[in-house]
């Protein structure tokens, strides 16, 4: 089968040059040549994300081109064609290139585009659909994956991306595209003339700037910190710059070799702010001026990581759910206001830390499924039935929300946020890992752990999928010494209590993912990542004392990994 998909593009007399040569280096190892095209680069529920090169599973001109023909008819469905489509890249090779073929596909349609001059975050972009009223909206990036990566992220009318019963519409366009090959793709030049290309940029920066004004807690707080921020050669920089700026930070110092635009990311093995090693010149530049507080937003800027000095003045670097409970807790502790409906919501691999912070300010909290979409769906319905009122929302993933006129994770507004509550602590002599243990001690130690394995092609997938089987199937009743209370397969939303053998429905749509809860409030759960050939791990503990906790986070871990090597 692969080797007719082979051959259709090897006949193919309008192949795009480049990739015709690369299809010619490709003809000589055949394994790399059938994982280029025994499938077609899958158009999941976040879009699509790939290996660049020639073929069907990769990313080029073609397979985008697919995407977009299957937005433009998307679009016309929904009958909101003279809407529009607002469309933003990030750094990487052919980011730009895919963004004017996807306005060049539209633009066939008779589909207008308002593509950004330069690159721009990914946050931005959900702010520009909503901004300037378009249908929908995509970001071409692959957030913080490798340098041969790239990806083709799709947004709904209201900014957010799209929720799984609008994903399953746009997929079925996109699989309807039957020839990749011959979609077609109006000229740019012309679409300028006619208005159907319609270049963006300070306008839509000057609206975002403005609707950041509202992430600020306190104005009148001493904002006297020294931050060090790195975008990692992303497209962060403007924004947080302006962003910290307008706040009333006036000592900002940006880590000047990873300030500009890279696609080889070529100063970290990896542009993740998750990663510690990503940090690595922020922390020498951090030592260097005794900064406070260091920044880092990856390639897209819709994750932040954050590192604090400890007693010894040595960088920690903050967990996703730690940096999570913080902001929460500072929302929920200095508003002036929280309105009495207000909800936060977070995913159900995330600690369970912000909902009892939650619980302790009488606020409700909601779980839904990993992906920021279903958060940003979640506001929306709020915003309609005005059943709740929408305070923070975050996932372990570094990814958060503070205000509403983004519709998904947004690192400019987090690194406002997060810089502001630095100073609300050093004006009282602390620092963020003061205020973290200060919270411990009231809630007790919360402790999270991930592992992921990296799985690639068509065996990695059968892998994965064996993997994910055998833990859905087995009979485990304890893990690292505690007793499993309930089972939760959200691939038929069932919750099992183990002891009983009775069943309860989970109101969420369904998903590849299984969940163990254990006695104690502690948990584990595996599901495979939807942008990364990669099968994830989540452990959540607690205890009364952080040595506890962590002696407990590597038995439960000891104990999936037994099983796990048991099967590979």
């Amino acid at each position: 089968m692969w080797k007719e998909q082979y051959e259709r593009w090897k006949e193919f007399k309008g192949l795009d040059a480049e990739l015709s040569t690369k299809l010619g280096e490709l003809s000589e190892d055949e394994q790399s040549l059938e994982d280029a095209f025994y499938k077609d680069l899958e158009f999941g529920t976040g879009g699509m994300r790939g290996k660049l090169g020639p073929g069907t599973n990769r990313m080029n001109i073609y397979t985008v081109r697919k995407a977009a023909e299957g937005l433009a008819a998307y679009v016309n469905d929904q009958g909101m064609s003279k809407k529009g489509v607002a469309i933003a890249y990030d750094s990487r090779y052919m980011s730009k290139e895919f963004a004017v073929e996807t306005a060049r596909v539209l633009g066939a349609h008779g589909i207008p585009s308002y593509v950004f001059t330069s690159l721009r975050p990914t946050p931005e972009l959900s702010f520009a659909v909503r901004h300037l009223g378009a249908a929908a909206g995509v970001v071409v990036t692959a957030s913080h994956n490798p340098p041969e990566y790239n990806g083709f992220k799709a947004y709904n009318e209201d900014g957010g991306q799209l929720p799984p019963e609008q994903a399953e519409i746009m997929i079925d366009f996109v699989n309807k595209v039957e020839n990749e090959l011959e979609v077609d793709a109006a000229d740019q030049k012309e679409l300028e003339e006619n208005g159907l290309l319609r270049w963006i940029d300070e306008e839509v920066d000057q609206a975002y700037l403005k609707a950041l004004e509202s992430v600020t807690v306190q104005n009148e707080i001493d904002k006297d910190l020294s931050l060090v921020f790195t975008p990692l050669h992303g497209t962060a920089r403007h924004l947080v710059e302006k962003g910290l700026a307008q706040s009333g930070f006036t000592s900002v110092h940006i880590v000047e070799e990873q300030a500009k635009p890279d696609p080889e990311f070529s100063t970290v093995a990896s542009p993740n702010p998750e990663e510690h090693q990503a940090f690595e010149i922020a922390i020498e530049q951090g030592k260097a001026i005794g900064a406070d507080l260091l920044l880092a937003t990856d390639p897209d800027a819709d994750r932040l990581g954050v590192a604090v000095p400890d007693e010894n003045g040595e960088y920690q670097v903050l967990t996703g759910n730690q940096t999570g409970a913080l902001m929460l807790d500072y929302i929920l502790g200095q508003s002036a206001e929280i309105p009495k409906n207000g909800r936060m919501i977070k995913t159900i691999v995330t600690s369970e830390f912000g909902r009892v912070i939650a619980d302790s300010y009488g606020i409700s909290s909601l779980d839904t499924l990993t992906g920021f979409k279903f958060i940003g769906e979640k506001i929306r319905e709020y915003e309609q039935t005005k059943e709740h009122t929408f305070l923070f929302g975050y996932e372990e993933s570094y990814g958060y929300l503070v205000k509403d006129f983004a519709r998904d994770k947004d690192a400019v507004q987090s690194a406002v946020l997060i810089a502001e509550v630095g100073a609300y602590y050093k004006n009282q002599g602390k620092t963020l890992l003061d205020a973290l243990n200060d919270l411990y001690e009231k809630h007790g130690f919360f402790l999270e752990g991930l592992q992921s394995m990296k799985l690639e092609g068509k065996a990695g997938a059968d892998t994965i999928q064996t993997i994910m089987n055998d833990f859905r199937e087995a009979d485990i009743t304890e893990a690292g010494g505690k007793k499993v209370v309930a089972v939760e397969d959200y691939s038929t939303s069932i919750r099992r209590d183990v002891e009983s053998g009775s069943e309860e429905h989970i109101d969420l749509p369904a998903s590849n993912v299984v969940k163990f809860i254990l006695e104690d409030d502690c948990w584990f759960c595996l599901r495979p990542s939807g942008t990364e050939p990669k099968i994830k791990f989540y452990y959540g503990v607690k205890s009364g004392a952080k040595a506890d906790s962590e002696a407990l986070l590597e038995a439960v871990k000891a104990t999936v990994n037994e099983r796990l090597h048991a099967l590979i």
